[in-house]
């Protein structure tokens, strides 16, 4: 029998029938959807959290310090759980969401006695280690790679070296500072390789005199000088080649660039040092 077709009678009941499955349906999906953390205290939500995190749940764990934060804004523990969110953040991996988690908190927090842990953290997250910015980068996508994240770890550990010259994690900030700049002047050397390989011997100079002027003193600066050097000789400006190879000759007088010449296409040139 069609429904639809049938006597008020029926269409009432087959209308209640269809109210009365919607309404179980909704209490069961309001009893899976309860939230376990109702009614918790700030200390209840701390304490649950910190344990998600130490048994490695940091997905977990970073739900329960944003609820805390959200539901108790004010006072100690909602500033260590904007902190400890950041951490969870950057455990799973979710790096926009961990930095701008640093970012509200050297906001809202500037005085909190743990700024120099967040902009270490913040320098963390940003950092890129030997292998997870050069492994597998080919020489066609070297002049691709995006140099900002490595950038803004630098400038992160800077601040956290300038203004918490005392603090436990200037040590390894400045460690890290360092390993960045050498990267970034051995990319920048790498770039100008590039395009002298392919002919393009003005960008060539130009990129290799950026290095050299951005980045001196670094194990790079020896493969720069050897770049603009040939660059020069190859656009015919033999003056400033001879510049080039004096000064080249003056700080690296062993330097098989001034020999060999540049070194071969196949060489693994992101083993920095």
């Amino acid at each position: 029998m069609n429904p639809t077709s049938s006597s008020p009678g029926v269409r009432l009941t087959w209308r209640a029938l269809v109210l009365l499955v919607a309404a179980l349906l909704g209490a069961c999906a309001s009893t899976a959807e309860k939230d376990v953390t109702a009614g918790w205290s700030a200390a209840k939500l701390y304490s649950e959290a910190k344990d998600e995190m130490s048994s490695g749940a940091y997905d977990k764990a970073t739900q329960y310090f944003e609820k805390l934060e959200s539901r108790y804004p004010y006072g100690v523990l909602a500033q260590q759980a904007l902190m400890e969110t950041a951490y969870g953040y950057y455990k799973q991996g979710e790096r926009a969401q961990a930095l701008a988690a640093c970012d509200r908190f050297l906001k809202i927090y500037p005085n909190n006695p743990y700024v120099d842990y967040v902009l270490y953290l913040k320098g963390r997250i940003n950092f890129y280690d030997n292998d997870s910015w050069f492994a597998g980068l080919s020489d066609q996508k070297l002049y691709e790679r995006d140099q900002h994240a490595a950038k803004e770890s630098f400038e992160a550990f800077k601040e956290l070296v300038s203004r918490f010259p005392k603090s436990k994690y200037a040590p390894d900030a400045l460690q890290r500072m360092e390993y960045i700049r050498n990267s970034l002047a051995d990319y920048d050397t790498h770039v100008a390789l590039f395009y002298y390989r392919r002919g393009a011997y003005v960008a060539a100079a130009d990129r290799a005199q950026e290095a050299i002027k951005t980045y001196p003193d670094t194990p790079a600066t020896q493969l720069a000088l050897g770049v603009l050097m040939d660059s020069y000789d190859k656009l015919g400006l033999t003056q400033l080649r001879d510049d080039t190879e004096r000064v080249l000759k003056l700080n690296y007088p062993q330097s098989p660039y001034l020999s060999q010449g540049l070194p071969p296409r196949n060489e693994s040139w992101w083993r920095l040092w």
